[in-house]
């Protein structure tokens, strides 16, 4: 695939970011950050994880709308692959996905075997969604076709189940890089492209989060194929969540905005949204 150019001055990222900001602002409602939490996939991964946390945590997940009357439950849980099949074996809610990470995940250093294994595994243990990092290895080298390769062999071992691909976005840094990784991703197959593993020190950012959302723009207006973005790391409060979702409804659209294109990948994010809209303290997950 022939790349065409970023279609913005670097420049201008940063004052289109005060401009999303601002208008984040005015979205500031119960109906939005309802919206936003429906749009959580909730994540836990740490190396502390055990069969009996994965399960509680299900399981408050399925009782979730028992106790908040009127809400939309989260998009997804998202673990590690070995913990998938206790997400399946323990969830019952209705319309929540199960992702898991894949692929030598945080930092796909490992051999391409291992990704499509793993990723097959975790699929075959119950997962919907597998997120994998885009081998930066090789595209810090230049070798998009690698990269290309080795998206679409995990998106054809994993069938059915939809691919999001992680840019790294706090390591590519450079508005160019990030343009490319999204395109090339998306050419490969990805159905979402996802902002950060959460495991560096900087991750979604909102002028990443606008090149991404002008790659999905340009994505569709040349292909008619609508594809998802993810924000994921250091999102805690409801005004980080609202932020991107001004971007991705400045830039794509209100068609965009549901579960099915939008993710955020938190763990926290979770409880202080529910905060905000009760109006008093929250600690559910």
């Amino acid at each position: 695939m022939e790349l065409p150019a970023l279609p913005i001055q670097k420049k201008e990222l940063a004052e289109l970011s005060v401009h999303f900001i601002e208008d984040s602002k005015t979205m500031f409602s119960v109906e939005m950050l309802k919206l936003a939490f429906s749009c959580i996939d909730l994540t836990s991964l740490n190396a502390t994880d055990t069969v009996s946390h994965i399960a509680a945590f299900v399981h408050k997940v399925n009782h979730f709308q028992l106790e908040f009357s009127g809400f939309r439950n989260v998009g997804a849980i998202c673990v590690y692959p070995n913990m998938t099949s206790v997400v399946k074996e323990n969830l019952a809610a209705e319309g929540v996905q199960i992702a898991s990470v894949a692929g030598g995940f945080p930092s796909s250093m490992t051999f391409i075997d291992i990704k499509i294994e793993e990723a097959r595994q975790a699929v075959i243990h119950g997962a919907d969604e597998i997120d994998i990092v885009l081998p930066l290895w090789a595209f810090l080298e230049g070798d998009s076709g690698y990269c290309q390769d080795e998206i679409r062999s995990v998106k054809k071992a994993i069938g059915d189940a939809h691919l999001k691909v992680i840019l790294e976005t706090g390591t590519l840094q450079d508005p160019d890089k990030i343009w490319q990784a999204s395109l090339l991703s998306l050419d490969a197959g990805a159905d979402f492209i996802k902002t950060s593993t959460g495991k560096i020190s900087v991750s979604a950012t909102p002028e990443a989060a606008i090149i991404m959302c002008k790659a999905l723009a340009y994505w569709f207006e040349t292909t008619g194929e609508m594809r998802g973005f993810k924000p994921a790391g250091g999102i805690v409060n409801s005004s980080d969540a609202l932020v991107y979702m001004a971007i991705v409804k400045g830039i794509l659209g209100d068609r965009w905005l549901g579960n099915q294109y939008f993710r955020i990948g938190a763990s926290r994010l979770a409880n202080n949204l529910l905060t905000d809209i009760l109006d008093r303290n929250i600690a559910y997950f």
